[in-house]
């Protein structure tokens, strides 16, 4: 098979070929190394590469398939977000801070997925702290998004959307506090799921901290089901990780008559770019073709919702790092500076008022959803953002203009980290003419995963994605 096809499989058919004996896990690990050498230069999405150990463990995962005893995830390329520790690697979160920190154990999901056969090549990037809905620091410098490298990947996931959509990683993990692995999703390209709060388990302290979700990145909807009944469960250091055990189904999805699917264009605050909206009405096509009724709905939400969740991330987030005002302040970045400065200017009051804001925003979207299957948004407003987009806030183009703004003002995927116990992924709906993606979101009642995956699943199959093409500056 010629490497451009190996290095696009997605894990669940790369699986069936190791399987058939078509192709190994060698070949595939060989394919993505060689097509790291050629991308990395130019999109700067690894913070370190582990190859060699790769290529030996590929060949062991080849002696496994042969003997009949390749485990779930068997030789599948990996790559592991830089805030996930991995037991002798480094965990720098981006930070001159932190750049010579090794880990001495593995996070529990990453543990999970190694368990299962997956092969670990790389680590990627992140802003500073995993601050940023854009992917740059003082340690790693910029990434960029491979279909217009003057555009970012995303953050803060931003080296693992990259990698995925460059085919340099089959799968790869995420965090998102605010939408980390679906910005990174929607601007690659890709699909990445926040499952809802719980349902991975986290490791202290942010196990606690309700707008804090671990999940898979990866090219379908089915590697995503597939990576979280692999990660997915109850773990004795996580009291908030949930005892239920669900097994997701993936299988073909060729109607959904009868379902009832909301949708909002805007969230009723947000200017969505038009061929964002354009893009989002086509996808809503699609959903009515597949037998969905699909209807408009009001949520009632206005602008405080930003200032609330801005205060919610200082009292958890943002204080952790906020010592190293003190300690570190000439090596952090300007963006970890201005975003810590403020945090400790938020009160007691506006923290519990950012609960109160979000207790008023389930009272409105929680009855809706007894109403309907499924909600739908765009995932960003705009067809992308600059490279090196900062707080408080840049330049963005939407319709056409350049306006300043802060990344919440782009992006729509915060509001369900505040509204946590709802599973919303992010999967492409189409490219505009800067050569970028678009993406849609769907989001789920209350712990509702299979509902999510299972329309995720019969959109991903029904729709016909244009061909996106690298950046030519890239080859």
């Amino acid at each position: 098979m010629h490497s451009e096809s190996l290095i696009y499989l997605t894990a669940d058919e790369a699986i069936k070929q190791f399987s058939a004996g078509s192709i190994s896990p060698v070949d595939l690990i060989q394919a993505i190394i060689m097509r790291s050498e050629t991308v990395e230069p130019h999109i700067n999405a690894f913070t370190e590469t582990y190859f060699d150990k790769a290529l030996a463990e590929a060949k062991n995962a080849e002696t496994r398939y042969r003997q009949g005893r390749a485990r779930p995830l068997e030789g599948i390329a990996l790559a592991v977000k830089d805030e996930f520790r991995l037991k002798g690697t480094r965990r720098t979160s981006s930070s001159l801070v932190y750049r010579d920190r090794i880990d001495d154990e593995t996070d529990v999901i990453i543990q999970r997925l190694l368990d299962a056969g997956a092969i670990v090549h790389a680590k990627t990037t992140t802003p500073e702290f995993c601050l940023l809905g854009s992917c740059h620091s003082r340690l790693w410098g910029t990434s960029h998004n491979p279909w217009n490298l003057d555009i970012s990947p995303g953050g803060s996931s931003g080296g693992s959307g990259a990698a995925l959509a460059a085919g340099t990683a089959t799968i790869a993990t995420g965090t998102d506090i605010g939408g980390s692995i679906r910005i990174p999703a929607a601007l690659c390209g890709v699909v990445g799921y926040k499952p809802p709060y719980g349902r991975n388990p986290e490791l202290p302290i942010f196990n606690l901290d309700f707008y804090s979700h671990s999940g898979p990145m990866a090219r379908s909807v089915a590697d995503i089901a597939m990576m979280q009944n692999i990660i997915s469960g109850p773990h004795n250091q996580d009291i908030a990780s949930l005892r239920e055990i669900i097994t997701l189904d993936y299988a073909n999805v060729d109607n959904l008559t009868g379902w009832k699917i909301a949708y909002s264009m805007d969230l009723g605050f947000l200017t969505i770019d038009h061929r964002v909206r354009r893009n989002t009405e086509q996808a809503l096509e699609v959903f009515q073709e597949l037998g969905a009724n699909v209807e408009q709905v009001e949520l009632g939400w206005d602008e405080s919702i930003i200032e609330a969740a801005h205060h919610y991330w200082a009292h958890g987030w943002a204080v952790t790092f906020a010592d190293l005002l003190v300690s570190h302040r000439d090596e952090l970045t300007d963006y970890a500076v201005w975003f810590l400065e403020n945090a400790l200017s938020s009160t007691s009051t506006d923290y519990l008022n950012s609960i109160e804001t979000t207790v008023q925003m389930y009272n409105q979207f929680g009855p809706l959803m007894d109403e309907y299957d499924i909600f739908i948004c765009p995932t960003l407003t705009t067809s992308g953002v600059p490279a090196e987009f900062t707080w408080p806030e840049s330049n963005v183009e939407v319709n056409g203009q350049l306006i300043s703004m802060d990344e919440e003002h782009w992006n729509l995927t915060y509001v369900f980290n505040m509204l946590s116990r709802c599973p919303a992924i992010s999967l492409p709906s189409g490219v505009c003419d800067n050569g970028v993606p678009t993406a849609i979101q769907i989001v789920g009642r209350s712990f509702d995963d299979q509902r999510v995956i299972t329309v995720a699943r019969a959109f991903e199959q029904a729709f016909r994605m244009p061909d996106l093409k690298l950046d030519p500056r890239i080859v």
